[in-house]
């Protein structure tokens, strides 16, 4: 499905009801909204973890504007300011009231920079394997940890110049994003638009910093992070919590999950996230 949000349209799917039958009324669920990485990529890398949330919440699966199935637009709308809007404006739309906002890696990104800009909007925030700013010099040391001075190598050449090294990054660096194997075919069905990624990777992501903003948050905030993590160090997941209003924020490590943590961890991320969605 296809909504018009603002000047846009955004695909997104739903799995699970908003209201469910509870003896002589209708018993509310919290919306839980997944913001997918990349940017350039689609919401499919949340399928099948998503399911596991469709018993206690109803759940929506959004491609950001750029990506996967929603309207590309053009360069000067792809970056986190108008990414973060476009979920406001995509709630609006739907009449989406007070979600719960997950986002994973670049998806965690834009999650920050809408509830800092739109505090009062979110009822919570779930910021899985994502920082507030780059840290290269982080990076480089667990790529070369995980895959050796090649690696450090491929990924300090792709963050200078994306466009032109994006395969060897791919093959070289992705494996090592993750702890166990990707599920048959999840490369395969997704819709990528690598231009996307290169445009953010070789422009904002340089120079992006939330760190200020995220003291404007005022929702219960739970950070998600794993120890061999290379993209989003558990350095980057300490600084990140530290931006956000101690009184709000909860952390969950995960001593042998990679940047792909709600694979590598599912049992454990799961019930870290049941938990909070469950939580007052």
């Amino acid at each position: 499905m296809r909504v018009h949000a603002g000047d846009t349209r955004l695909f997104f799917d739903v799995e699970g009801s908003k209201l469910v039958p509870d003896g002589p009324a209708m018993r509310e669920r919290p919306t839980v909204l997944l913001l997918h990485g990349g940017p350039g990529f689609d919401h499919t890398e949340f399928r099948p973890f998503g399911s596991a949330l469709a018993d206690v919440a109803q759940v929506i699966y959004l491609d950001h504007r750029g990506s996967g199935r929603s309207d590309r637009g053009g360069p000067e709308r792809w970056n986190l300011d108008t990414w973060a809007d476009d979920v406001r404006a995509f709630c609006d739309a739907l009449d989406i009231e007070r979600p719960v906002v997950l986002g994973s890696s670049f998806g965690g990104m834009v999650a920050q920079a809408y509830a800092a800009r739109h505090p009062d909007h979110p009822a919570k925030l779930i910021l899985v394997s994502t920082t507030a700013r780059l840290r290269l010099d982080r990076m480089l040391v667990m790529f070369e940890r995980l895959g050796g001075a090649r690696a450090a190598g491929v990924a300090r050449r792709f963050f200078a110049d994306p466009m032109a090294t994006f395969p060897e990054y791919i093959e070289v660096c992705f494996p090592l994003y993750r702890q166990s194997p990707p599920e048959r075919g999840a490369v395969e069905r997704a819709v990528v638009h690598l231009d996307v990624g290169g445009y953010f990777v070789a422009g904002e992501m340089q120079t992006y910093d939330l760190r200020a903003a995220l003291a404007r948050v005022r929702c219960p905030t739970l950070v998600l992070s794993g120890d061999l993590d290379p993209f989003a160090t558990i350095d980057d997941a300490r600084d990140l919590a530290a931006a956000l209003p101690p009184e709000l924020v909860q952390t969950r490590r995960f001593p042998n999950a990679g940047h792909a943590v709600l694979d590598d961890a599912r049992a454990e991320a799961l019930a870290a996230i049941r938990a909070f969605l469950g939580a007052p």
